[in-house]
């Protein structure tokens, strides 16, 4: 029998989706990358980002690079705001059941990307 994903042992779209607007819930609520989603329609990013999980989750969707660095390129996005949003995603892992070692795994997945999102790194 196969080994089940983390993608299934957290509960699918369905549950990653909730798990993500929880995510966002935070990030909305901090002054650093809060101003980031005033002109964002959050339920595209919000559907976006379920889909970008669940694929660091061993689920159906996925991402390139490119189309990562793409999306991210006018944002300006610096090597802290990316720390944040990592501590912020951790928390809302940990208060959603996610085991440490599985959490752990969705965060070197993550900082796996900073180099196509940080502003000025290749």
């Amino acid at each position: 029998m196969a080994a089940q994903s983390l993608y299934e042992k957290y509960g699918g779209f369905g549950k990653l989706n909730k798990i993500v607007m929880a995510f966002y819930d935070r990030l909305l609520d901090s002054d650093d990358l809060g101003p980031y989603f005033d002109e964002i329609d959050m339920s595209r990013l919000i559907d976006h980002q379920t889909k970008f999980i669940a694929s660091q989750l061993g689920g159906p969707a996925s991402f390139t690079d490119e189309q990562l660095g793409k999306a991210h390129a006018s944002l300006s996005v610096t090597h802290s705001h990316f720390d944040e949003l990592k501590r912020i995603l951790q928390t809302t892992l940990s208060e959603h059941g996610f085991e440490e070692h599985d959490s752990d795994l969705v965060m070197d997945a993550v900082e796996s990307k900073r180099a196509v999102i940080v502003q000025g790194v290749v």
